[in-house]
């Protein structure tokens, strides 16, 4: 039974507001190791909400679980790369020290065993996040030690101070703007000797665009913002970067926060607004001590806060909102629903975010590298950031590299530069491909490297995969396939029953059963569900079937059946077998295919 005691200091301590239902939730996960259903009751008792939309919430997010998940509570990171580099043999370690199976927990509740998509640790993986602690580069003899500290009783903090799991940044390469250094407040005093419409118009002469993927003018977005007349205004960064290959994000949290806080502050100068809010993944909570002290020296020095740098007129405060763990949260206006407290569902739209965003009010939601680059360009102009990268794609782009090389973590790079060139820095020249963008993004073949990272060519949020000449590429589509299965919110037909479909038919194809007229299904049904899907997840999700079969249609050439103009995905002899052996019946099965 829950501790209703517990729950009520919970509720109490975050004001019984509805925007915080998401921290209440994840605080009682945190205090009793689940979110029972009695949790939930009371929790809408307290709240005067209906218990169906408590419920909601909590079933909604993955770090949510309505049985306890273990006093040890090991996630376990299952994308693609964590596959290339041993997942399968730690995982085997685990289940095998534990005793349980992954998704399930011991019998005494002690350690829960699950498996989670991208914890943003490519570049060092097999990695778990145990009780909120990443643990990267396991081993199986490491995950048996684990597991045997945890059953002596050793606490997680202990846990840490034996193994001293260090998480690496990684930085393979800086650039001028991102990873150079950086004196806190330069850009902002020159920012607010600006008028707020000089910002915008400077932002919108350098041609910076949204880094998160889409490429979207900055300055655009800014002023359509600013334009509006229903304040307040918010300004929110989005540091959910849950696309499986993608740490970069990870990385500036870490080496440049105070460049990132500034960049949110001069970004609430341009827009008109007094708050700002860091929304950061549940993976990177790790991260909340130091951005915290960030926060904190920046308010000491009197760049945060009220009269920043010396404007009276000026007061603009940072928050840091957590999330539970769902990819679709990364879409901004899913984010702005998760904010608020509620299921991460994308909004429809129109109205957009700088019209009606959080709370109801016009919301600039930008990408932590944009308000990075946003920020430099206060301080040197913008005719240096166009100085740099091609005519169209100005600037320059923050890469995270892994899979099959050398050198896996973070590369700033021009704009317009190869994807060979990225290669060669990172020791992948090997590869048969590379997949650029995450799952969400495109597969080119060896032929295709002279193409270039840029938003004419081969746009990315920062995700670069490299894909050895060892690897089966269908492995590789089914695992990106899983995760879009997992992820989608469930709102729309087309991303939830499709993507499962689609998964299916590909695995006809893959098991030999195919004719060409699947590989026509594939592709038909793949543009079906882009086009009909309700937000950029499902418009996306086909993207590593469809990407593939444009590049590597050979591979799934040699999969086909011969000869044939339909086979059935359903096999008879399977499906009786079991009966026949209940019955003491013998199953012949004839060359034609038939069954006595």
């Amino acid at each position: 039974m829950s501790n209703y005691g517990i729950i009520q200091r919970i509720v109490d301590r975050h004001g019984g507001d509805r925007s915080r239902l998401v921290d209440i939730i994840r605080d009682i996960q945190s205090a009793e190791s689940c979110v029972s259903p009695e949790s939930v009751r009371r929790v809408a008792d307290l709240m005067g909400l209906p218990t169906v939309e408590v419920e909601g919430v909590a079933t909604f997010y993955h770090f949510f679980t309505p049985t306890p998940a273990g006093r040890y509570a090991v996630y376990l990171n299952d994308n693609i790369v964590s596959a290339f580099k041993g997942r399968a043999t730690v995982a085997e370690a685990f289940e095998k020290a534990a005793g349980c199976a992954f998704g399930k927990t011991t019998p005494d509740g002690l350690i829960g065993l699950h498996s989670t998509s991208c914890i943003g640790m490519n570049d060092q993986e097999p990695a778990a996040i145990i009780n909120g602690v990443v643990f990267p580069k396991l081993t199986p003899a490491r995950a048996r030690a684990l597991v045997g500290e945890m059953k002596a009783g050793r606490s997680v903090a202990g846990l840490v101070k034996k193994f001293r799991p260090a998480v690496r940044n990684n930085i393979r390469r800086k650039g001028p703007v991102i990873f150079a250094p950086h004196a806190p407040g330069r850009a902002l005093r020159k920012a607010v000797e600006k008028t707020p419409e000089g910002v915008i118009s400077e932002v919108k002469r350098a041609n910076l665009l949204g880094r998160g993927g889409a490429g979207f003018p900055t300055g655009l977005k800014w002023e359509f913002c600013r334009r509006e007349k229903n304040p307040p205004h918010y300004l929110v960064a989005n540091a959910d970067e849950g696309e499986p290959g993608t740490f970069k994000d990870r990385v500036i949290l870490t080496e440049r926060p105070k460049l990132l806080f500034e960049g949110m502050t001069i970004a609430g100068y341009a827009i008109g607004a007094a708050e700002g809010l860091l929304y950061l993944r549940s993976e990177y909570a790790y991260l909340l001590p130091r951005l915290e002290k960030a926060l904190a020296d920046l308010r000491a020095a009197r760049l945060l806060g009220k009269r920043i740098a010396g404007r009276k007129d000026f007061d603009f405060e940072i928050t840091v909102k957590l999330g539970a763990g769902a990819y679709v949260c990364g879409e901004e206006s899913a984010l702005l629903e998760s904010a608020e407290g509620k299921r991460g569902e994308p909004r429809d739209r129109p109205p957009f975010p700088v019209q009606v965003g959080y709370l109801g009010r016009p919301t600039s939601v930008n990408n932590v590298e944009t308000l990075c680059a946003a920020a430099r360009i206060l301080d040197k102009g913008a005719e240096w950031f166009k100085g740099m990268g091609t005519p169209r794609s100005a600037g320059t782009k923050a890469l995270s590299v892994s899979g099959d090389c050398r050198l896996p973590g973070v590369y700033e790079i021009e704009f317009g530069t190869t994807v060979w060139q990225v290669l060669k820095m990172a020791g992948g020249t090997e590869a048969q491909a590379v997949q650029v963008g995450g799952p969400s993004g495109t597969c080119i073949s060896r032929g295709q490297f002279n193409r270039t990272i840029s938003f004419e060519d081969l746009a990315t949020g920062g995700s670069v995969i490299v894909i050895g000449p060892q690897r089966d590429l269908f492995e590789v589509v089914h695992n990106f396939m899983d995760f879009f299965i997992e992820e989608s919110c469930g709102w729309c037909v087309p991303c939830r029953a499709g993507n499962a479909i689609l998964k299916r038919k590909l695995e006809k194809v893959t098991s030999g059963k195919g004719t060409p007229q699947d590989l026509s299904d594939l592709e038909s049904w793949g543009k079906i569900i882009k086009a009909a899907s309700r937000c950029g997840l499902g418009q996306t999700s086909p993207n590593p079937i469809l990407t593939t079969l444009q590049n590597f249609r050979e591979h799934y050439d040699m999969r086909l059946r011969q000869g044939a103009d339909f086979v059935s995905e359903f096999d008879l002899a399977a499906a009786v077998r079991p009966a026949a052996g209940l019955t003491g019946r013998v199953l012949i099965v004839s060359e034609e295919g038939g069954h006595e």
